[in-house]
């Protein structure tokens, strides 16, 4: 009982998304490509799991980055560019192509902007505006990293089904509308969670306000510091000579 008190969340969420993984690899569209797709649950999975212990995030954390994955093994059954739900988005939008593509993307930042954010504030310590700021600036990181990532391997790992892997339909920019997409759901995810700590937070705005402040033992970085640590390295140095020194006359008086 105490296990599933304390655990039956985790198990639940792990179950919703084995199932849905289970399904998406039953006789998916196009099997080569749903393998492609499948390289970042292979690597993002055990890493959850694998940390879960040492740094445990919040079930918001964990529900946000199930579901971002249930989204994902969804498209790679039928590919991102032949998901039937994004057929109907697209008629839905009057758009030229499937949308689920674009749909996924904003679904990166809108789900995983807030997880990035949990993970700096316990980790880097951030606070105030850099807490909102700074899930942002890491979601539009991460998104042209996995950009890159996905070009690579459609190119070096199996360059026939690129086209499929990539699922930029024609769409010369998708990279950067993908990229986009991610960072404004991103940007979204932020809004949301500012005005739910302003409204349940009373020391919200000043958080905001203080951070934004210089403190009052602030020091000038670069050369200033460079400067500092080389008259230390210095210092130290001649005082090994001096030492050496007085360690030479010792055994010469002897």
């Amino acid at each position: 009982m105490i296990f599933l008190r304390r655990y039956g969340f985790h198990i639940g969420l792990l179950t919703v998304f084995a199932l849905t993984w289970a399904w998406a690899a039953w006789q998916p569209l196009h099997p080569d490509d749903w393998l492609l797709e499948n390289y970042l649950v292979f690597i993002a999975v055990p890493i959850v799991l694998l940390t879960a212990r040492a740094f445990r995030l919040s079930n918001i954390s964990y529900a946000l980055i199930t579901l971002f994955m249930c989204l994902h093994v969804i498209g790679s059954h039928y590919t991102y560019a032949e998901v039937p739900f994004g057929a109907t988005l697209q008629q839905w939008v009057g758009a030229e192509r499937n949308m689920y593509d674009r749909l996924v993307h904003f679904c990166f930042g809108l789900l995983l902007a807030y997880p990035v954010r949990e993970v700096l504030i316990r980790l880097a310590g951030l606070r105030g505006f850099w807490a909102y700021f700074f899930p942002v600036d890491v979601t539009f990181a991460l998104s042209s990293i996995y950009e890159i990532i996905e070009w690579q391997a459609a190119d070096r790992v199996s360059p026939e089904l690129g086209l499929a892997f990539l699922g930029s339909q024609g769409d010369i920019w998708d990279a950067q509308k993908d990229m986009l997409l991610a960072g404004t759901g991103a940007i979204v995810a932020m809004l949301i969670v500012l005005l739910a700590n302003l409204w349940l937070n009373s020391r919200a705005w000043q958080e905001i306000r203080n951070s934004l402040r210089v403190p009052g033992d602030d020091r000038i970085l670069g050369e200033v510091r460079l400067r500092e640590w080389l008259r230390r390295r210095a210092g130290r140095q001649a005082a090994r000579l001096e030492e050496r020194r007085a360690r030479r006359t010792a055994d010469a008086e002897r």
